[in-house]
């Protein structure tokens, strides 16, 4: 596991989640590379990063992660790109109160054997919605224990568990667009930056 902060964090890298790793499993907190390959796809498969929230419960390629392999994936807020006339500026999109987020995700054991997750996200929020149109599913606190739940399989009982958290704990400002180059990875990157010269 890192053992510093992290402040720009990549795809296909191993990022933080929590899940139950198989039958009987405790919880555990580790790593899981990001990227969703499951283990029977072949040739060209794809290998996204997240899942649409909408469309997770019934689709071939996520339904049996998302009953039976679901994650948590710690963070302090993630980035998205506003469209200006100079090119997009690098916003970051985290709780006004700074606690932490838990969004969710799903998991599967990719055809390396490592466990492979994507993030699932839903149609953009409160502050959210004026940067982008998407935004990663984060959850309120009494859904995670639920979201967890091996045992809870069934859709319907689901969804009327898990809440998504109220949007209007949401914030953003724009930061600098040194956040575009994945090698810049420190703590300057969350700072607020002028949405003109960032």
């Amino acid at each position: 596991m890192p053992t510093s902060p992290r402040y720009n964090v990549c795809p296909g890298t191993w990022i933080t989640a929590a899940w139950h790793s198989g039958e009987g499993a405790p919880l555990a907190l580790g790593q899981l590379w990001w990227g969703y390959r499951p283990h029977w796809a072949t040739g060209k498969a794809p290998e996204p990063i997240n899942a649409k929230s909408e469309g997770v419960a019934t689709s071939r390629y996520f339904r049996s992660a998302f009953a039976r392999h679901r994650c948590l994936v710690p963070a302090d807020g993630w980035y998205e790109w506003l469209a200006l006339l100079d090119g997009k500026q690098p916003h970051y999109i985290t709780r006004a109160d700074r606690e932490p987020l838990w969004l969710a995700g799903i998991w599967t054991e990719r055809p390396d054997g490592n466990p492979g997750c994507a993030i699932l996200t839903e149609p953009a929020r409160g502050a959210a919605a004026e940067i982008h149109d998407r935004m990663p599913l984060a959850l309120d606190d009494d859904s995670l224990a639920p979201w967890l739940d091996p045992h809870m399989t069934d859709r319907e009982a689901l969804r009327g568990a898990v809440h998504h958290l109220d949007d209007e704990l949401l914030t953003h400002w724009p930061v600098s667009r040194r956040v575009n180059r994945p090698a810049n990875d420190d703590a300057s990157l969350i700072e607020p930056a002028d949405d003109e010269m960032g």
